[in-house]
């Protein structure tokens, strides 16, 4: 196993502290939306897309194929200034030098997180409701992920927990809380009335015909509906 020692220098916590807070689209590049060989090709697109965070997702390939793909993508990210994250695998991130990693309810705690990535990385957590967002964040993860809003394929058989909390799990958070889960153009403006200020989207995204004015479109209604 690779511990935080031996992970590439990266950019400093502070700055990416300072990527998270300033981030209102994180772009997930999940490889169930797109062939292995196409990765590069849709990280590209989430960049210019203008995303502020993106996370390689890749629950259904290969190790191998992962690290692989990871290493392709972190050049892309740095030249970006960009945080780079690997879902469910703190070690593979460590190893390939990414910037961190998101883990679920079930992916462990954050402190063997920590002793794999070390003290400078973003560690961020998967919620499912207000209970969850507040446990993640007495633990001192440096963000939540809060759905899924709506049912979506992106995660089959884990029901949607709607909007009523929105709200209250982003006013009383000191940490940044991104809004997950079927959010698109349709359903976005319902997303930020509830109190949204922050989302990831996946599908709307990587589906789109053309994913970079996509993602740039969700960012613009962002700042019209806020």
């Amino acid at each position: 196993m690779y511990h935080y020692p031996f992970k590439p220098q990266g950019p400093p916590r502070e700055d990416l502290l300072a990527s998270l807070q300033a981030t209102t689209l994180y772009g997930i590049l999940d490889i169930e939306y797109t062939s292995e060989e196409a990765a590069v090709e849709v990280a590209e697109d989430l960049i210019k897309g203008g995303v502020g965070i993106i996370q390689l997702r890749a629950k259904c390939i290969s190790t191998y194929s992962l690290r692989q793909i990871a290493r392709d993508v972190l050049p892309l990210a740095r030249a970006a200034s960009i945080p780079f994250l690997i879902n469910d695998f703190p070690d593979i991130a460590a190893e390939v030098g990414a910037d961190g990693a998101h883990i679920g309810q079930d992916g462990g705690s954050l402190a063997e997180a920590r002793k794999i990535l070390g003290p400078d990385a973003l560690i961020g957590r998967s919620t499912h409701s207000p209970e969850q967002a507040r446990q993640a964040e007495s633990e001192g993860f440096d963000y939540i992920g809060f759905g899924p809003l709506y049912a979506t394929p992106t995660k089959p058989g884990r029901p949607a927990i709607g909007l009523d909390h929105i709200a209250e799990v982003v006013q009383h958070a000191r940490l940044p809380v991104f809004c997950i889960g079927g959010i698109n153009r349709r359903t976005l403006p319902n997303v930020v009335a509830a109190g949204a200020t922050r989302i990831v989207a996946v599908s709307a995204i990587l589906q789109a015909t053309d994913p970079p004015a996509e993602a740039k479109l969700l960012q613009e209604m962002m700042k019209s509906e806020t």
